[in-house]
């Protein structure tokens, strides 16, 4: 007689050859020896709530007294929907003046002016919103949720976004910059055309020796002018310099990689194996204004699929759009793969995809850092970067609190 005990043991072999998402599923046998007479009863295991987010999430509390993946954790242990609990989170940054790479107070474009961008996607409910390019509200992250909740689109830019805000009852300031970023701004600027953008205190104030002549190379468009047209219509030339006075900021001390690159992803499990998540940042410091990188585009800066797990990263947006990463992992963990090895498989694959000189190091890989945050339906998380530099650790709270966790490198050393 085939036994119930029998049917226990295929079944179970048979989820751990189907990966960890059967491996969700067990039975359940009061006699074991019983004749099977029905159908055999499948429980979901409940799973231990977790949020993880990259160092932003624990860095920052804007004067409070928890970061976003404290709250975020708090208010999913409480009984509140995962992605109501990981934008609460992330609001905490975003209104954290001290905190450039996002929200308010965040590194401006090349014209001095806050554009922010975020996504969220809600596993159970298959929905998503997006916002690319909004200026005047501080808190992105709660507009890509208008935008899932109450329209049928995915993502809304630019002018769009923000009067769609207006509408949804969001206040519209006129101007995110703190001080502080405005004088970094004024920083750069100096630094990619010194001759024009002088240090106030510095050498720089004795008269120019000549009039610049057209002749003369410097951040210019096609149609020769210093101004905002030629930075907008910028050359290659000017896009090096721009990024390197960038780069040379984050060198001496001025901004953190972090903030630099910007972004804060904040991904959540709760105990019912509910997922979610919500990128949320202000893009590439000084980037070309409109300039829209990975944040806002699903499958991109963030993607989630409720039977398999979630990713999302920070970093260089262009490496990540170009070979869409956050989805790239998540179908990784639908094959079987890890966390760790589904994030690991997709910075093989910038690895392998970057082949520009200009975006290559003098060992021949990425000049540039990239990061992911993965977690799947077990509960089971990683993060990993290009490279172990810079910003090398990532946020966690589970059960035992919050706490920060080396991020694993594809590569050794640093960009």
């Amino acid at each position: 007689m085939y036994s119930r005990r029998d049917f226990v043991r295929t079944t179970s072999a048979a989820a751990v050859s189907l990966g960890p998402i059967a491996a969700l599923a067990e039975t359940t046998a009061e006699t074991a020896d019983a004749p099977v007479s029905a159908p055999n009863v499948f429980i979901r295991k409940a799973v231990k709530p977790v949020v993880i987010s990259d160092y932003s999430g624990w860095q920052f509390k804007n004067g409070g007294s928890e970061n976003a993946v404290e709250r975020a954790f708090r208010m999913i242990t409480s009984g509140t929907d995962v992605l109501e609990s990981l934008i609460a989170g992330v609001n905490i940054p975003e209104l954290d003046p001290l905190e450039t790479g996002i929200g308010y107070g965040a590194l401006p474009n090349a014209d001095g002016v806050v554009q922010l961008d975020a996504s969220c996607m809600h596993g159970p409910r298959k929905r998503a919103g997006a916002v690319a390019g909004i200026e005047g509200v501080r808190t992105p992250s709660l507009v890509a949720q208008a935008v899932m909740d109450y329209t049928d689109h995915h993502l809304i830019s630019g002018e769009g976004a923000r009067e769609f805000a207006r509408a949804m009852g969001f206040k519209i300031e006129e101007d995110l910059n703190t001080e502080n970023s405005r004088k970094l701004w004024r920083e750069w600027k100096h630094r990619v055309d010194p001759e024009h953008w002088l240090d106030p205190n510095g050498a720089g104030r004795k008269p120019p020796s000549h009039e610049r002549d057209p002749g003369d190379k410097g951040p210019r468009g096609p149609d020769g002018s210093a101004g905002p047209l030629g930075a907008h219509l910028a050359t290659a030339e000017w896009e090096s310099r721009a990024l390197s006075a960038g780069r040379s900021m984050v060198r001496d001390g001025l901004i953190p990689e972090g903030s630099f690159w910007g972004t804060i992803n904040c991904n959540g499990i709760g105990p019912n194996g509910d997922i979610c998540g919500v990128t949320t940042t202000s893009g590439l410091a000084w980037k070309i204004p409109g300039r829209t990188g990975d944040s806002p585009i699903l499958g991109a800066g963030l993607y989630v699929d409720n039977d398999v797990g979630v990713a999302g990263s920070t970093g260089r947006g262009e490496a990540n759009l170009y070979n869409l990463c956050s989805f790239l992992i998540v179908e990784s963990m639908r094959r079987g793969m890890s966390p760790k090895d589904a994030g690991m498989e997709a910075l093989k694959r910038v690895r392998s995809n970057t082949v520009e000189a200009r975006l290559l190091n003098d060992k021949g890989n990425p000049n540039f850092n990239i990061r992911f945050f993965v977690l799947n339906k077990l509960g089971e998380f990683a993060g990993v970067s290009m490279y172990h530099a810079g910003e090398t650790k990532f946020a966690v709270c589970t059960e035992n609190g919050a706490e920060t966790r080396e991020l694993e490198p594809l590569i050794e050393g640093a960009p």
